[in-house]
């Protein structure tokens, strides 16, 4: 039998992660982890080498979550034509879709991002950093309330995530609560 590759390795990492968020969507973070190997195509053994316990595999989700999340404040933030309050509101959206999509992932951001020894802490702190930068821009316009925080908008965006969890929680009532959010948020005037 041959060793696997470095580029094995990743790949099948990869296909672990992918195949873990689809399943954490579709059954909630408790999902089988047998069931994340089968749609993987790799054996359990391949999923434990990578990720040794579930909150391991949990980890590493986040961690990509809070990247993409990261880049995508980035990219707003670069958007030569959106409204400062625009960008904010297109990156609290998608956050709150993302967090809604697994059952308890609001919860594991809110602890990551009180936890200073949680292993999603840096990353998690990394991903606020660009939130924070995003609504600084947006507040320097007079647009958004200047006496709100990164930390309240991030709050904010997971409380969403956690009603639209709830029975009923359909994507028409995320959009209108995410307008609600919004507006609360906007300067009156």
């Amino acid at each position: 039998m041959t060793k696997p590759t470095q580029a094995d390795a990743r790949r099948n990492r990869d296909l672990l992660l992918a195949a873990a968020r689809e399943a954490f969507a579709e059954q909630g973070t408790e999902a089988s982890l047998r069931e994340v190997a089968r749609r993987a195509g790799v054996g359990i053994g391949t999923l434990y080498r990578h990720f040794p316990t579930r909150d391991a595999l949990l980890e590493a989700l986040l961690d990509s979550n809070f990247q993409h999340l990261r880049a995508r404040a980035a990219s707003l933030l670069a958007a030569p034509d959106l409204a400062p309050h625009e960008a904010l509101s297109a990156w609290l959206a998608e956050m709150t879709t993302g967090a809604r999509t697994y059952t308890g992932l609001p919860e594991s951001i809110m602890a990551a991002l009180a936890d200073e020894g949680s292993a999603l802490h840096e990353s998690c702190a990394a991903m606020r950093a660009s939130a924070g930068e995003l609504l600084v821009r947006a507040q320097n316009t007079g647009r958004v309330r200047s006496d709100v925080t990164v930390y309240e908008v991030i709050a904010l965006a997971l409380g969403l995530a956690w009603a639209a969890q709830q029975p009923g929680g359909t994507s028409d009532l995320v959009d209108r609560l995410l307008s609600t959010a919004m507006h609360g948020l906007t300067v009156a005037g």
